[in-house]
């Protein structure tokens, strides 16, 4: 049965463009998870999302590409966003911080104050992580609020069973509890504010509208 709760939308993608991806595989069941938990989720492809690499004069000439247009809509139709993500080189996909960097320009910027969950599945024994949090870095300087907790699954070319779930008990409860846990939070945020808070980190600079990201 799924919980009892205010309408909430997350907006669910893979980082990866391969179509059975490791990463691809478990934005499906993060998907799955949200819907289960009585929320809605909108699940997407990085292909969707894609475009030429981000080029001021383009912009200026031509405004912002399909793809990235179409990340900028679903991001401001959704109370947040789950991304499953690659780890390539220990940092994140190009393809999705181009994708960012787009969608940064648009104003009002859709990732500032919209909440984030990231979560990664990769062979390694790190599980992705460190491109996890190389992928923090951009979008809490635009605003985002990422949530603290993050789901990395190791060796997970072996960590799916036949049915496409997670095979080991304890790490499919966790990675339940995170997106149930997730989704608390944004609904709160969404349907019960009592204080707006900007999560931004202050390092005592002033403010200058030609570089920062977050909009007052």
């Amino acid at each position: 049965m799924s919980d009892r709760r205010e309408p909430v939308t997350i907006l669910v993608f893979s980082a990866s463009q391969r179509g059975e991806s490791l990463n691809t595989r478990l934005a499906r069941l993060a998907a799955d998870a949200i819907e289960r938990h009585g929320a809605t989720a909108d699940l997407a492809s990085m292909r969707e999302f894609d475009g030429p690499s981000y080029d001021g004069d383009v912009e200026a000439s031509d405004g912002m590409p399909p793809g990235p247009q179409a990340f900028r809509e679903r991001l401001e139709a959704a109370h947040g966003f789950m991304i499953a993500s690659p780890e390539y080189n220990a940092s994140m996909p190009g393809v999705l911080k181009n994708a960012i960097d787009w969608v940064s320009r648009a104003r009002p910027q859709p990732f500032n104050e919209r909440h984030g969950l990231l979560v990664s599945a990769s062979p390694s024994m790190v599980g992705g992580n460190r491109g996890l949090w190389s992928l923090r870095v951009p979008l809490e300087h635009l605003g985002a609020r990422i949530y603290p907790d993050m789901f990395s699954l190791a060796q997970a070319h072996s960590a799916f069973d036949d049915t496409g779930h997670i095979a080991d008990e304890r790490l499919r409860g966790r990675f339940d509890d995170t997106i149930a846990n997730f989704l608390d939070l944004v609904e709160a945020s969404t349907h019960y504010p009592c204080v707006k808070r900007a999560w931004v980190e202050f390092l005592g600079e002033p403010a200058d509208p030609a570089v920062d990201r977050v909009d007052p």
